[in-house]
């Protein structure tokens, strides 16, 4: 799965170094490959499948085209960004073979955000800290649909930038970042109302 050519930083040199391991056969390389990026692929795809038997089965099928594939890969970009695709491209065929919707279906054009804005100033870091807010916002991001879980995944715990994320997803960057404002938003409406927290 080759990443298209985009004018970013080229990947760092341990990823190079680890590809070139991996290819070359050395002992324990692909097995290091894994264990760096496993937790990554089983966010991405459990975000998006929210079934933990399809997630395990959907996780060796990412590792198993990595490792059919790592040839393609040209340091472009971060071999986590790499890595990245193939989860999603992964978990969003398995959602099409079920054809279960990936975004709402609902027109929410009314609070469409304009496309440069990710924050509507909600500290979504903050109202974390409280447990029983973090409770909720764990819930309330289930409640998410698969895309926007996702993105909120990629964006807030991996800390990936919006152009890795397009890269990874083949999303434009206005499309993401309207997602992010849209999901932000939902997440802040539905902790104010169930907890009362300021916007």
């Amino acid at each position: 799965m080759p990443i298209p050519s985009a004018a970013t930083e080229t990947a760092p040199q341990a990823d190079r170094d680890l590809v070139e391991a991996v290819l070359a056969g050395r002992s324990g390389a692909f097995e290091h490959l894994v264990r760096t990026y496993q937790g990554l692929c089983w966010r991405i795809v459990e975000d998006i499948v929210r079934h933990p038997e399809d997630t395990r089965e959907l996780c060796q099928e990412v590792f198993l085209r990595i490792y059919r594939s790592l040839h393609q890969y040209r340091g472009d970009s971060a071999l986590k960004s790499w890595v990245a695709q193939v989860a999603c491209s992964v978990a969003l065929r398995h959602i099409e073979r079920k054809r279960l919707p990936l975004v709402e279906t609902r027109d929410e054009a009314d609070g469409l955000a304009p496309a440069d804005r990710v924050s509507d100033g909600f500290d979504l870091e903050a109202a974390t800290v409280d447990q029983d807010l973090q409770a909720h916002l764990h819930a309330a991001i289930d409640a998410l649909p698969p895309l926007q879980r996702m993105l909120l995944t990629l964006y807030h715990l991996e800390e990936m930038h919006i152009g890795d994320i397009a890269r990874s997803t083949g999303l434009a960057e206005g499309t993401i970042k309207s997602h992010l404002f849209r999901s932000r938003k939902r997440l802040r409406d539905i902790l104010e109302a169930r907890m009362g927290v300021p916007a």
